[in-house]
């Protein structure tokens, strides 16, 4: 079923699911409606350090480097690391997507400041809401009330969105930067949980975007489609509601990360 610690899939090479036990049973508990919330916050933060992790070894430019260690005080000329690190001088804004997004741009905040240098770091927050019909359905996003440090271009925009559904916030977040803000020299999205639905909306609006994502909800498909590799039967697949809620999903993880339900 997987390949190089990722699933295998037909959704194309922008996407990455990535196949890992820990992550699976990591996001089994953090969906169950009995986990606290503080351990729900400690998943949350395990989870995206392995997404970040994994995306930013794999996306990010590196450079060869030459690093003095604590041993070449004691095997001089010997004691220094020589190999492929990231490259320093790479510019990164991470984006916060309020509310559900707070927690995770945070952890990706604070992991890429302890290997990058500190001004070359940004954390930016879009005040994202779902706009909805009288029926439920989303119709679109409100950006009222964000916070944007600047320019992006040439820098590496990182969207870590937990619940990948409908794909509409990442495309008016994505838009709203290339509209306003300039053209970044890669966007990688980091959902921990995608539904093909959210993977057909975004890759068809852009096509420099990069997908990582902990997990493939498709609950809501067909016996015979689930029994087939992921994106197999794409147009035929279906992981939300007609709510727009992923099955199985993790439920409002905006509302239980921040005890508002409103």
């Amino acid at each position: 079923m997987s390949s190089n610690a990722e699933v295998r899939h037909h959704y194309g090479p922008r996407v990455h699911i990535l196949d890992d036990a820990w992550l699976a049973t990591a996001l089994a508990r953090l969906g169950s409606p009995d986990v606290p919330r503080l351990e729900l916050l400690a998943l949350i933060r395990s989870v995206y350090h392995s997404l970040l992790v994994y995306a930013a070894g794999r996306e990010l430019p590196t450079v060869g480097a030459e690093i003095p260690t604590r041993m070449r005080e004691i095997h001089a000329g010997e004691g220094v690391f020589r190999g492929r690190v990231l490259d320093p001088d790479t510019q990164l804004v991470i984006v916060d997507i309020i509310r559900g997004g707070i927690v995770p741009a945070q952890i990706c905040f604070e992991l890429i400041q302890a290997v990058l240098p500190e001004a070359n770091v940004r954390l930016d927050h879009l005040n994202m809401s779902r706009v909805v019909d009288e029926d439920g359905r989303v119709t679109g996003t409100d950006l009222t009330g964000s916070k944007v440090g600047g320019s992006v271009e040439g820098a590496t925009l990182v969207i870590p969105d937990p619940m990948g559904a409908t794909g509409s916030t990442v495309k008016r977040a994505v838009e709203h930067y290339l509209g306003e803000f300039g053209r970044p020299a890669r966007i990688l999205v980091l959902p921990m949980i995608s539904t093909p639905e959210f993977l057909s909306a975004v890759l068809a609006r852009f096509d420099d975007v990069i997908v990582y994502t902990a997990r493939l909800d498709r609950g809501l498909s067909e016996p015979d489609v689930l029994a087939t590799e992921p994106g197999t039967h794409w147009d035929r697949e279906r992981g939300l509601d007609d709510h727009s809620y992923i099955v199985p999903g993790a439920g409002g993880i905006g509302e239980v990360i921040n005890n508002s339900w409103c």
